[in-house]
């Protein structure tokens, strides 16, 4: 369950004051650096699994939990006319989701980083989840909360990765290793998306066969 993006984010209860500071933009800034712990611990668990089946798999339910999380904020965001350079919300529902989205595109950064190949294969046919990326990417940019600290760098290098901004002539994914390239060998992932392919064609057949007898009866008694 580690794996799985977090969808408290900002707990609703969570102390706006800190050490007798009542900034609550300060204060969620400190608690963003303890939940960028947790992620990258549970996304160090991830790496040292070393089953490319299992990651493959893992990284496919997370991805669609992550990106369900950031949609569902987005719109509470849009509705509340929330800008990210507003000041921090105090309605609960609202720093829920303002958290969500700032927390979970963060965490994407990092998996993509780690496991460019399998992220690739996602998002590069899902356009959908390239618009929000796009939107969760500005908002973040905006908030402030990433500005001068170590995760930016993460936003930054994610964006050339995946050809969101063009990459720059010095630009290294600092996580992707030799090992890495032996482990997604073309072989190797062609062999996994065959897998997984088939895997979804047993699917949609499955649906398509529950589907017709149903279809056929209605228009008989039709």
């Amino acid at each position: 369950t580690g794996y799985v993006p977090c969808e408290a984010g900002l707990p609703a209860t969570a102390p706006l004051c800190i050490n007798g500071d009542r900034n609550p933009e300060t204060t969620y800034k400190r608690l963003f650096e303890t939940k960028r712990k947790d992620q990258l611990n549970a996304l160090k668990n991830l790496v040292e699994l070393n089953d490319i089946n299992q990651q493959y798999k893992i990284i496919d339910i997370m991805l669609k939990g992550l990106f369900k999380v950031l949609e569902d904020s987005r719109q509470v965001l849009v509705a509340a006319n929330m800008q990210p350079d507003d000041p921090f919300p105090m309605d609960d529902k609202i720093k829920e989701a303002y958290s969500h989205v700032v927390e979970n595109t963060a965490f994407f950064g990092d998996v993509a980083l780690r496991f460019p190949r399998i992220v690739h294969h996602y998002y590069d046919r899902n356009s959908d989840w390239g618009g929000l990326l796009r939107w969760g990417l500005n908002f973040c940019n905006q908030t402030g909360v990433f500005t001068g600290g170590a995760h930016q760098h993460v936003l930054t290098l994610m964006s050339q990765e995946l050809g969101i901004t063009e990459k720059s002539p010095d630009f290294i994914n600092p996580y992707r290793t030799e090992r890495d390239d032996v482990l997604h060998t073309a072989e190797a992932f062609q062999k996994i998306l065959r897998e997984e392919e088939k895997r979804r064609r047993k699917e949609e057949k499955r649906k398509e066969i529950r589907k017709g007898p149903r279809i056929s009866r209605s228009r008989s008694e039709l």
